[in-house]
């Protein structure tokens, strides 16, 4: 029971953080961040949670940033059916997907090898995680 009333405060406090954090179109802006590859999963069930949460996608604007071995599950030939759906299903309602650029090279992969739609943070991934965060962003890591 601990471990539950732990998660629903934590959840309050994002949500109250969340809230404080409007962009000037009203929406909330957060930037999910993802590295490890078996968390790939759980972070797109988060982000849809959220936006239902909230209220629908015209509520809030997502980032969601990807760097280090998380990128090989958005690799075009390799990402799994259902983690290609929901990538389709959030970005029909909004949500950016980013993939960092260092990681592409260090993977040796090109961005067209990833799903459709991605957008290449040149930067790096964490450097556009900062960059998101001093514009406002709600940070999440789940």
């Amino acid at each position: 029971m601990h471990h539950r009333l732990r998660n629903l405060l934590l959840g309050v406090g994002l949500l109250a953080a969340a809230m404080t954090s409007l962009a000037d179109d009203g929406k909330l802006d957060v930037v999910y961040h993802v590295s490890d590859e078996d968390k790939v999963g759980f972070v797109l069930n988060n982000i849809q949670n959220h936006i239902n949460g909230i209220g629908g996608p015209e509520k809030i604007n997502i980032v969601l940033v990807s760097h280090g071995p998380a990128v090989k599950r958005f690799n075009d030939i390799e990402a799994v059916n259902r983690v290609r759906e929901n990538v389709a299903k959030l970005q029909e309602q909004g949500v950016t997907f980013e993939a960092c650029a260092n990681t592409l090279t260090a993977l040796n992969l090109e961005p067209d090898e990833l799903l459709s739609g991605f957008v290449i943070a040149e930067q790096g991934g964490v450097t556009r995680i900062a960059e998101l965060q001093s514009e406002g962003y709600v940070y999440l890591r789940p």
